[in-house]
């Protein structure tokens, strides 16, 4: 990680843990907001106005928060508008690095060989994590925001008057009842997962584990119609989306959480697909680096092998 602005370490999986053993996540940095007019947004400053080909979105298709962004992208119709930069999947003793993998980018910006140094550009007494997403202002060149929930909720409002569109990822009227569901899937299964994965105590790794499968069976008997919110798609299912494909190729093994899989889930199975088979989703899911960056993580996979399939997802991509 990076302490004041100088990297100190090989990167490791777990920077902090609480006293009982349970992995403690990063909370984001840079929250500043692109709106419509430039005006400031719920957090940051002002000055990042919505316009085409500013921007660029610097991501990795392992991590599930930045395949959100991604997903956003894709379907508020902004692809052409928002440029995006594809890390490589293995993850180094300097955390995310640049090209050297196929369908990974060297950093068209800046030629920096690992994501840090954008964090270093963006405060050179940076101290963290430097983490994805990044949403980069190429006009001022500064980070405008790492936060992938800030980022998916630009995505769907302030590009508006460029890209319009039919489809609200945060209708107001959902707002209230989306806030808590997301909340809930947060902690117990996207973060669950890693909390189990991540645990340095059994304890840690029991609670978590039973926090993913009580949420997966909620959000199965939930599902009685197309998505989690009836017949509308809200943010809410691009963020279960992310973990659920995820789910059986990576974290069922490698993060332990194998009571069940995906698959034993009809409902949850079906739901996968049809968002999924939504236009634009396809191009932001890439299982081989999903596998080949999950599986190189040493502190847990120390010989660095990955293991083929499963068939069922092979089968659901092609």
């Amino acid at each position: 990680m990076l302490v004041n602005g100088k990297w100190s370490k090989g990167w490791t999986p777990v920077q902090k843990a609480d006293g009982e053993g349970r992995f403690v996540r990063q909370v984001s940095s840079f929250r500043n907001w692109i709106t419509p007019d430039g005006s400031a947004g719920p957090t940051g400053t002002g000055g990042f106005k919505a316009e085409p080909g500013r921007y660029r979105l610097y991501v990795a298709y392992i991590c599930p928060w930045a395949s959100r962004t991604l997903m956003a992208r894709s379907l508020k119709g902004l692809t052409d508008l928002i440029p995006v930069t594809v890390v490589n999947p293995t993850l180094t003793d300097e955390g995310w690095r640049f090209g050297a993998y196929p369908g990974a980018h060297e950093d068209p910006l800046f030629a920096s060989d690992y994501v840090h140094e954008l964090y270093t550009r963006a405060d050179p007494a940076f101290t963290g994590r430097a983490t994805v997403p990044v949403l980069w202002d190429m006009a001022q060149n500064v980070m405008v925001n790492n936060e992938s929930a800030d980022i998916v909720r630009m995505f769907d409002t302030a590009f508006e008057h460029l890209a319009p569109s039919d489809l609200r990822l945060y209708p107001e009227d959902l707002g209230p009842e989306i806030d808590a569901l997301n909340t809930r899937i947060y902690d117990l299964l996207n973060n669950g997962v890693y909390k189990a994965g991540f645990a340095l105590t059994q304890t840690a790794y029991d609670e978590a584990v039973e926090g993913v499968f009580e949420m997966l069976d909620e959000l199965e008997a939930r599902l009685t119609g197309d998505y989690l919110f009836g017949a509308r798609l809200t943010e809410t299912d691009l963020r279960s989306f992310v973990t659920l494909i995820r789910f059986d190729a990576a974290y069922h093994g490698l993060f332990k959480t194998n009571r069940r899989q995906i698959r034993d889930y009809p409902r949850l199975s079906a739901y996968m697909a049809r968002i999924l088979a939504l236009p634009g989703v396809r191009e932001t899911v890439n299982m081989d680096h999903i596998t080949r960056g999950y599986y190189s993580v040493k502190a847990l996979n120390p010989t660095g092998i990955r293991p083929t399939g499963p068939a069922h997802i092979e089968a659901l991509l092609a």
